[in-house]
């Protein structure tokens, strides 16, 4: 019990594990698994880096630049999300349905498939430009 408090008291004030050392620690598990049997030396030491920077942010004191960083890492983690979501849906409507951008706003907008040349009104800038189908 005695341990465990003066690691508390030791920790207290540091970061500790978020989500990005989180993330850092799985890629490190991944990357010794690959090199182990791969015999790739350049792995390994990417993966010890890694490690390195792991436990650097977990007992770093300064938790206002640690917690921008996790918060850079969240930001990315859920854009790339809505990304490969976005691509899974268009990915799934592409039989039935077109997607094309507005030239002036970049907008993306879907029309049905099979209607021949049609004029598109983008629903944001109102810009009407004319596509096939």
């Amino acid at each position: 019990m005695k341990f465990r408090d003066r690691f508390a008291n030791w920790m207290s004030g540091r970061n500790g594990m978020d989500e990005l050392a989180r993330f850092e620690s799985g890629l490190v598990l991944v990357l010794l698994i690959i090199s182990l049997f791969s015999r790739l030396g350049l792995l390994y030491i990417v993966a010890l880096a890694v490690m390195i920077h792991m436990y650097y942010r977990m007992f770093s004191r300064n938790v206002s630049k640690r917690y921008e960083e996790n918060q850079k890492f969240l930001n990315l983690r859920y854009n790339s999300t809505v990304e490969w979501n976005k691509k899974k849906k268009h990915f799934a409507q592409r039989k039935t349905y077109c997607f094309f951008k507005c030239p002036q706003c970049k907008q993306e907008v879907r029309v049905p498939r099979g209607h021949g040349k049609i004029c598109i009104t983008c629903p944001r800038c109102r810009t009407e430009f004319i596509k096939r189908t």
